[in-house]
């Protein structure tokens, strides 16, 4: 079963009709941890302020999560989805993230090398790959595009599976054994994002 966690803040429309239209079978959209806690894996769909992610603890969610990823459970997690991986985020400082990945997610800086830097950080850009032998992105050529909207980012760290430039580097993608985060919205990006959806489906 796919758990599709509802923190009212998520994409989940579209995240549902994508893996309907790629043959996900057994798919619930839930709040209930005790759902999580069957569930083979898990999705964190996010768009939004990070604030929102305080509900994951509020229902007994973040603790679910983190049992199902100890046990082996498979996780995605979803533009802010992959920013509660981390510590936190300065975009709500009193709202902690899961903390599987260390380090916080900052906004982009006003500027970048002398020039006026655009935010939210909204269109297509392309993936660079660090991680040759990543599973999420499996079949997926270099440099191919993606669909981002986002004001904040996440360090690059050493389970950085793809990177990239938008007033800096930031992390695109991360993966670790079973828990993974793309920044992007794959729901929205065309070949990409349905090859990196699919590649999660089969695992």
């Amino acid at each position: 079963m796919i758990a599709i966690i509802d923190y009212k803040a998520g994409n989940l429309a579209s995240v549902v009709k994508t893996l309907n239209y790629l043959g996900a079978r057994d798919m619930v959209v839930t709040q209930d941890p005790a759902v999580v806690r069957g569930a083979a894996k898990v999705i964190l769909p996010g768009v939004g302020h990070f604030q929102a992610t305080s509900l994951l603890r509020e229902l007994g969610l973040k603790d679910a999560v983190r049992d199902r990823i100890a046990k082996g459970a498979w996780f995605l997690g979803i533009c802010v989805g992959l920013q509660w991986l981390f510590e936190g985020s300065t975009e709500a400082p009193g709202a902690a993230g899961l903390g599987h990945f260390a380090g916080m997610c900052e906004r982009f800086p006003p500027q970048f090398e002398g020039v006026e830097l655009k935010s939210p950080h909204v269109g297509w850009n392309s993936l660079e790959r660090l991680s040759a032998g990543s599973r999420l992105l499996r079949g997926v050529e270099r440099g191919g595009f993606v669909y981002y909207t986002h004001s904040w980012r996440a360090p690059v760290i050493h389970a950085t599976a793809a990177v990239t430039e938008y007033g800096g580097t930031f992390t695109a993608v991360v993966e670790k054994d079973n828990v993974m985060g793309v920044q992007f919205h794959p729901e929205k990006s065309s070949a990409v994002g349905l090859q990196v959806l699919k590649n999660f489906v089969e695992l």
